[in-house]
């Protein structure tokens, strides 16, 4: 099915985000005075999957290898911009303050990045108006042909794969070690702005060497059968209520168990 799509600058995607940014993306945020969240999942991975399970293998692109006890995991570390209500860049006018170098999330919108979803109007923020256009934002066969909307995917999952050691060490550098399970939640922390640039850069500028060590993590969850599912694996977990009061936060995806 063909999608038409134009902005109506209505403002709606700009308020009250955690828009996923890039290890390039996320220096800049925070040397402009934003904040930057880091959410973390871990999904098991006892080993390789099949060649033809692309959806794991786009997973494991975008991930790096450590240990969870005795359990090989992939874990998936997301920069998040975050900011309540209106985005720090937007203008009163509803134009962006920072248009030529926004990040590639804000070019790619509402268009998909994962490329096992489909674009679900429904879903989006942008009122009805902004699909009824003579533009045309996804081709019948699939393709995105708005030029700077595939440019920026296409940086993405770039960006996805080429960070994903530089997260690596990041989370090395911080002492982050703690994750949700994949589908089921995840753990945000949130490192002071000046702390966690200068371990951005530490890490980038630590360069590329093949995989990092494997680091030991922990998975936490606010269900008890998956606790227990977890334990008999083998793994280094934990409640997501040991949490409260430490500086990360656990955000589940389904309902845990009653309080």
């Amino acid at each position: 099915m063909t999608i038409h799509f134009s902005c109506t600058m209505c403002g709606r995607c700009c308020h009250g985000l955690r828009l996923p940014i890039g290890v390039d993306e996320a220096m800049a945020w925070l040397r402009d005075g934003g904040d930057v969240q880091l959410f973390c999942e871990a999904i098991p991975w006892p080993e390789e999957p099949p060649a033809d399970n692309h959806l794991a293998w786009y997973k494991r692109r975008r991930s790096f290898a450590a240990l969870s006890g005795q359990l090989p995991v992939r874990v998936i570390v997301s920069l998040m911009a975050a900011f309540e209500g209106a985005c720090p860049n937007l203008q009163p006018d509803m134009r962006c303050g920072i248009y030529e170098r926004r990040p590639r999330a804000c070019r790619v919108y509402p268009a998909e990045v994962n490329p096992f979803f489909s674009l679900d109007r429904d879903s989006k923020l942008c009122p009805p108006e902004a699909w009824h256009t003579q533009d045309v934002l996804q081709g019948e066969d699939g393709e995105w042909t708005d030029l700077e909307v595939a440019g920026s995917i296409a940086g993405m999952r770039e960006a996805d794969a080429r960070d994903a050691e530089v997260k690596a060490r990041l989370c090395a550098i911080l002492g982050i070690a703690s994750s949700g399970l994949s589908n089921e939640g995840i753990v945000v922390h949130a490192p002071e702005r000046e702390r966690l640039l200068w371990a951005l850069e530490a890490a980038q500028s630590a360069g590329t060497g093949g995989e990092t060590g494997i680091a030991a993590w922990q998975i936490v969850s606010h269900r008890r059968a998956t606790l227990e599912l977890l334990q008999s694996a083998g793994t280094a977990s934990r409640p997501a209520s040991e949490l409260e009061g430490t500086t990360a936060k656990f955000m589940g995806f389904v309902p845990g168990d009653p309080a």
